[in-house]
């Protein structure tokens, strides 16, 4: 949500700028801007609202020189998308520039209070308020920007990454985070800035990723110096990042998303190798092994996540429960943090987020913490905020996913809570010995079995093609199938702007049967598991009703398939690991209706891949 690049060396700022921002429009925006200082010393900022593209029309006969400048695409939260919107923002006088991805909280009351002193301004954003605050805070204090950042953001809050360039000391940037990703990267006598590392990576693999509350200083001059809001120095640690340019390439497909899904069978190896033993015999989860006893003892689980994750963490759920004999509860990360939660010593809260950095899920883990549970989080993204906030926990090792609508992310979260619950399962002894093994045998061969769904992109393809003009699509399933069935609909609606609904089949008949006419495509996920028939009785209740059925079905089945009026098959597979097949057919359906019907899949609209506010 929201993108920030920034550059500061010998190199000319603009080219490194706008590669950035299209390496960042993955994450979601609605405008994009730039801000530079030229030689002469004249900061110039450029924005518009729409695309990157659409910046680099604007300025094509302009001066954009300089070697230092922020960028930003901005999703909106405080006033509608448009040019006066967008960032970066000016102070009143024009000397201070500043971007910003989170929400300041009491801007209102700022600007209340910079308006009896002068202050106008130009926009309705809480991120104009901020930079005209630091801007006061400099000028009536006598302050460099160093400093002046750190009094005014004391005084704020809510949730920030900023970046501030001066043209009065167009040798340095100062950037500061709190609850929203910052990264600097560090090369040979320059620096870079990003909100997450893929515009960094091109130029260097050192980084430091700023912690909470921490101002940093980028100095052409001096390198770099970190202090917290207290002006107290910081040690930051220089990382390297584990990412090659190669993985943010589109690779020949013609979008991020379809390659993602095609990356699966090779993502789930990755995420499994290390962690299952070279004979196929065994688990390894260390970050479950290592806390035993805390696992052991676990009066309950509380699962935690939004979106897609939260459909992981369903299946988890049926996962943990069914094979480890603990109850699990699933919350929306967003209800959990405001509803007064009852959690203890002994509770154990599972938070799991593509990103790592999704605000809810952070918000959701304080308070875990707070309360004194034990806190794991599952997510992609290394060195993130809700790896470093968690006791312990287990990344996906997917690699990046810039598609907004979550693909490969999700299979590696599935992936993941299945070796979570084996693992404990072992150490509970609540899985016999003989199983125990059958299920890593299973689960070892699920990249092979994604391959083999991978062959019927073009029946599906084709399958599509009926059903781009649907207005609304229902998604049924059964007890591992439900939460599948929701995670389809879910991919559904993001990319093809087509009402979706995911539904336990069973409850069909207390409402949503109300809809089901012959306009009504349905998909019922009917695999072979301990409840085939009951599905099957619901694909009867809604040929009854001319519903026109779209069933994912075993290899091999011959009810259901001869019910429906299309039929995907899918590989046998175990029915606690089914969700990580039929994945992929639900993905292609969705990928394919969008792109029939002419959406941007990659970069559906209103959409973010990084929540990182509220």
């Amino acid at each position: 949500m929201c993108g920030i690049v920034g550059y500061i060396g010998q190199r000319q700022a603009y080219p490194i700028l706008i590669k950035g921002l299209h390496r960042l429009e993955y994450r979601g925006y609605d405008s994009a801007g730039i801000a530079l200082i030229n030689p002469a010393g004249e900061l110039g900022v450029f924005k518009t609202k729409g695309k990157v593209a659409d910046l680099e029309a604007l300025v094509a006969n302009r001066d954009v020189s300089g070697t230092v400048g922020i960028g930003h695409t901005r999703w909106a939260t405080h006033g509608e998308p448009n040019d006066a919107n967008a960032h970066p923002h000016y102070s009143q006088t024009k000397n201070l520039a500043l971007i910003h991805n989170g929400i300041i909280e009491n801007y209102a009351v700022i600007k209340n209070e910079l308006k009896g002193h002068g202050y106008n301004f130009r926009s309705e954003t809480d991120t104009e308020v901020l930079v005209q605050f630091i801007e006061y805070v400099k000028s009536s204090g006598n302050l460099d920007l160093f400093h002046a950042v750190q009094v005014a953001l004391s005084q704020v809050v809510g949730a920030y990454a900023i970046a501030v360039i001066d043209k009065n000391n167009p040798d340095c940037i100062v950037a500061a985070r709190k609850s929203s990703p910052l990264v600097i990267g560090i090369g040979e006598g320059e620096y870079f800035l990003g909100s997450d590392a893929s515009p960094i990576i091109e130029y260097t693999d050192q980084v430091v990723y700023l912690e909470d509350e921490q101002v940093a200083l980028i100095s052409r001059s001096h390198g770099l110096d970190v202090r917290n809001l207290s002006d107290v120095e910081q040690t930051p640690e220089v990382k390297t990042l584990q990412l090659s340019l190669s993985q943010l390439e589109k690779g020949g497909y013609p979008h991020f998303m379809l390659k993602e899904i095609n990356e699966q069978p090779d993502t789930l190896v990755n995420c499994i190798s290390g962690r299952i033993d070279p004979a196929g015999t065994d688990v390894i989860l260390s970050g479950v092994i290592n806390n035993k006893e805390k696992f052991l003892n676990a009066k309950r689980i509380i699962m935690v996540a939004c979106g897609t994750s939260w459909h992981a963490g369903m299946i988890g759920k049926y996962l943990i429960e069914d094979l480890c004999r603990i109850p699990v509860d699933v919350e929306y990360a967003s209800e959990f943090r405001y509803r007064n939660p009852v959690l203890g010593k002994g509770d154990i809260v599972i938070a799991i987020s593509q990103s790592g950095e999704t605000a809810d899920t952070l918000a959701a883990i304080q308070e875990a913490r707070k309360a004194g549970a034990f806190v794991y989080g599952i997510c992609n993204a290394v060195g993130s905020s809700i790896a470093r906030a968690t006791h312990s926990g287990s990344y996906i090792h997917v690699g990046p996913e810039i598609g907004v609508a979550s693909t490969k992310a999700f299979t590696g979260q599935v992936m993941v809570l299945s070796m979570l619950a084996l693992t404990l399962g072992k150490l509970k002894g609540t899985i016999k010995k003989g199983e125990y093994r059958d299920l890593i045998k299973d689960l070892i061969s699920i990249p092979t079995k994604m391959k083999q769904v991978l062959l019927l992109d073009p029946l599906i393809d084709e399958m599509s093609k009926i059903f781009t003009y649907a207005h609304n699509f229902l998604y049924l399933g059964r007890g591992y199938n439900y939460p599948a069935a929701m995670e389809g609909a879910l991919k559904l609606k993001e990319i093809s702007y087509i009402h979706a609904e995911g539904y336990p089949a069973a409850e069909m008949k207390h409402g949503p049967i109300a809809l089901v006419d012959a306009e009504m495509p349905v998909v019922v996920l009917a695999t072979a598991d301990r409840i085939y028939e009951k599905t099957v009785s619901n694909i009867q209740e809604i040929k009854a009703r001319k519903g026109k059925v779209i069933a994912v079905v075993t290899e091999g089945d011959t009810v259901a398939s001869s019910l429906a009026d299309y039929v995907i098959a899918v590989p046998p597979t175990n029915e606690r690991f089914t969700a990580l097949v039929t994945a992929i057919p639900l993905q292609l359906l969705a990928y394919h209706i969008a792109v029939n019907k002419g959406k941007d899949v990659d970069q559906p609209r209103n959409l973010a891949k990084s929540v990182t506010v509220e």
